[in-house]
């Protein structure tokens, strides 16, 4: 069961943007400051979830951070 090379292109394709989105959020979140420590582990592993945890950190928990000194 070998991929051949446009089918590995287009999952690479389909993969990256989603691993870059979600390594941006997750960033993001632990440059931030939280009103706890637990907010913020929270919302680095919402941000952490493949596919879609970097919408719901972008769209709800980036509005609950401030931004760290």
């Amino acid at each position: 069961m070998i991929m051949d090379l446009q089918t590995i292109k287009t999952v690479f394709l389909i993969v990256a943007p989603f691993f870059v989105l979600t390594m941006i959020a997750v960033i993001h979140a632990s440059q931030r400051e939280y009103a706890t420590l637990r907010q913020k582990v929270i919302w680095m592993l919402v941000a952490a979830i493949p596919f879609f945890g970097f919408v719901v950190y972008f769209l709800i928990g980036r509005r609950k951070a401030r931004r760290s000194p």
